[in-house]
Parts: C-alpha cells; sequence; structure tokens
C-alpha cells in the first residue's frame, strides 16, 4: 500500500516512515498540506496520515483538499495538540470526512490495524 505521511516534524515522519516500510509499505512524505496535496496529484497514495497543526497549509484544509480531489483516500488525522487541545482538532477532522484519528504518540498497533481494514475494504 502507497502511504503519504504529512507531518511538520521530521522525527515524527521518520518514525512513521521506518515502521511502516517495516509493515512492507511505500512511504511518502510531506512537510506541509501544500506539498502533500502536490505529492498526492503526482503518486496516487491510498492512504493519507495528516498532522492538523502544520505551518503554510494545515492538516484542516489538507484534509477538505483531500477529500474533495481525492475522494477515494483514506485519511488518518493525527495530532499532538495546540492552541485547543488534540480532541477539538481530531473531532473537526473526523467531520471533515476522516476515517480515523489518532492522538500523538500513535499506537502503532492500531495503525497497522486501521491500515489493514482499509486495504481489505477498499
Amino acid at each position: 500500500m502507497k502511504i503519504l505521511i504529512v507531518d511538520d516534524d521530521p522525527d515524527i515522519r521518520d518514525l512513521l516512515r521506518l515502521f511502516l516500510e517495516r509493515e512492507g509499505h511505500t512511504v511518502l512524505e510531506a512537510d506541509n498540506g501544500k506539498s502533500g496535496i502536490e505529492l498526492q496529484r503526482s503518486n496516487s497514495c491510498e492512504i493519507l496520515i495528516c498532522d492538523l497543526i502544520m505551518p503554510v497549509q494545515e492538516g484542516i484544509e489538507t484534509i477538505a483538499q483531500f477529500k474533495d480531489e481525492f475522494p477515494a483516500v483514506g485519511v488518518i488525522a493525527i495530532s499532538g495538540g495546540g492552541k485547543i487541545g488534540a480532541e477539538s482538532y481530531l473531532t473537526v477532522a473526523k467531520q471533515l470526512g476522516a476515517w480515523k484519528v489518532f492522538m500523538k504518540p500513535i499506537d502503532r498497533e492500531r495503525l497497522v490495524s486501521v491500515i489493514k481494514e482499509w486495504s481489505e475494504n477498499n
């Protein structure tokens, strides 16, 4: 499965990429939503893992754009918080069409299970 990780934190991207590659997935990375949209247009990833608080283009806008342009992509929103707390951001992401939401730190086994569920059903 081809997965796009969009997060401004390079350590989070590295950890997720290494973990997901060990699981047999192809992983692409972007450090903001705008770059993530551009990557998706040229690479057709099946799953987006998107942080919500980022510079340039934040995750809520990115998720809304993905749901509009790439409705078949499974969207997983991730957040470590922010001014109003991670739960509030993740609730908005879910309302905009995120399939699953995770608070950081991410439970890796649950993430693997969610990705497997997506691949079996789509």
